[in-house]
């Protein structure tokens, strides 16, 4: 069985998609301030997405629904340019799982995963350190890099947000055992 693939792959190919060294710039449902292009907010609990075809589903929520099944596989077919922000959603998710530990009540959690979040030397796509660069390409200039890395950072911040509304939606004293089990698995086996 293959692992799964985005849905926003055809959107992501559209020439209005602002891809950087292959990497797209899709809208994302989110406050926190960035380059994306904002959707609209729903009404819906922190911790539960919004359906597929309503206009508020983004690929975080994607991203978010389908990590613990693609956390399986070790190989993943790449077809289309919102896969490889799945992947990289799917690592972010890793690396903030592999910081919360099951003593950690919300608060220690939300500002232990903000710190990492909101760090902006982090490596991007073309940066030697950065553990995909066979799936990217560097950006062309400075300011794409630059628009790549804010957009990154927005993203992480984001995702980290959804994430940890979903680790701590049945109280703020203990985290989730079944997120948590995916702490020390490793997509693909590779860590951002």
């Amino acid at each position: 069985m293959p692992a799964y693939n985005s849905i926003f792959n055809e959107d992501s190919s559209h020439q209005t998609t602002q891809n950087i060294g292959k990497f797209p710039l899709l809208p994302l449902r989110t406050r926190v301030r960035g380059p994306a292009f904002t959707l609209p907010l729903c009404d819906l609990p922190a911790h539960l997405s919004p359906d597929p075809n309503d206009e508020s589903y983004d690929v975080l929520d994607e991203v978010l629904s389908l990590f613990r099944a693609n956390t399986f596989f070790r190989n993943f077919e790449i077809q289309g340019p919102a896969d490889r922000l799945l992947v990289y959603g799917i690592l972010w998710i890793s690396e903030c799982l592999s910081k919360i530990r099951g003593s950690m009540n919300v608060r220690e959690a939300q500002k232990e995963i903000q710190n990492i979040a909101l760090d902006v030397n982090f490596s991007i796509p073309g940066d030697p350190s950065f553990p995909l660069n066979q799936l990217f390409n560097s950006p062309s200039s400075p300011q794409e890099a630059e628009t790549l890395r804010q957009y990154l950072c927005q993203l992480r911040q984001e995702l980290a947000s959804r994430l940890l509304a979903r680790i701590y939606a049945e109280g703020p004293d203990k985290p989730s055992k079944w997120w948590l089990s995916f702490s020390k698995r490793k997509f693909m086996g590779k860590s951002l």
